[in-house]
């Protein structure tokens, strides 16, 4: 379910996704705990002068590398759609926790293949931390292969949401039936928790209204780890989702965690 290819990921895809992730830190850093200046967009959703740079940096280097592959960008649009590969760049996920100095925002590449997700960073250019997902290989942290721990049942799972504002009507009452059956819930780990996820740390991280660069660079991640993410039907996550998302450690917990999710509605 993880949406994942079976063809390995070329090593120089690899490197070039590494590369981008260098290019957007050094940006983040100038600005971070500076007092940027935030503009909201229509839908009240935070942006800085840190997130357009980051994001122009990545696409120069696209568009000089690998100009026949297509770019979705959350800043700057969407180019070369139908192309066989679509870069998929979130140039600062995590705005929120970025502007009031909470260091869990990242830099998110995704690389996707006919639509599907088949190579994901996390880097969080203050903590000096990536993860790296490629279809064929091990997830890696700072060059070391990590996994998923263990957690056979929902009442000792840690779960993660970025907030539960972004659940509303049958979503956040089957988020709440979730909730109520972990061991904890915790709030503000934006793409850091599926870091952690990754890692080892958390259990289940489950979201309710994610855009395609928010959460294609999150699945190679997972599943390179021995995870298992999927929307909240179960379904292959790709660039057509509703952002409804459920990362899990364990395939037994992500199943009983479907169980419940299933209830809700759509999207809106």
């Amino acid at each position: 379910m993880s949406g994942a290819a079976e063809t390995a990921v070329p090593g120089a895809f690899v490197e070039l996704a590494g590369r981008l992730a260098d290019a957007a830190g050094p940006i983040l850093k100038r600005h971070y705990r500076s007092g940027v200046a935030i503009q909201y967009k229509a839908d009240a959703s935070p942006v800085s002068d840190a997130d357009r740079e980051s994001e122009a940096a990545m696409r120069e280097i696209l568009e000089a590398e690998v100009p026949d592959h297509g770019i979705v960008g959350e800043e700057y649009g969407t180019v070369r759609a139908d192309a066989e590969y679509v870069w998929v760049l979130d140039p600062l996920d995590g705005t929120q926790a970025y502007v009031t100095g909470k260091p869990t925002f990242g830099v998110l590449v995704a690389l996707a293949r006919r639509g599907a997700p088949v190579l994901g960073v996390i880097d969080q250019p203050i903590l000096g931390e990536r993860w790296v997902g490629a279809a064929g290989q091990p997830t890696h942290f700072n060059g070391e292969v990590v996994t998923t721990r263990n957690c056979p049942d929902l009442d000792q799972a840690w779960l993660y949401a970025t907030s539960p504002q972004m659940f509303e009507g049958p979503n956040l009452q089957a988020f709440e039936d979730l909730r109520v059956r972990v061991r904890r819930a915790v709030y503000g780990g934006e793409c850091y928790a599926y870091g952690l996820l990754a890692s080892g740390f958390v259990d289940m991280v489950v979201e309710g209204d994610l855009e395609p660069y928010d959460y294609m660079a999150l699945v190679p991640v997972v599943s390179g780890a021995g995870g298992v993410m999927s929307d909240w039907a179960g379904h292959a996550l790709d660039l057509s989702s509703d952002g409804r998302v459920i990362a899990a450690g364990d395939a037994r917990v992500h199943a009983a965690a479907l169980g419940i999710l299933g209830k809700g509605g759509s999207r809106s």
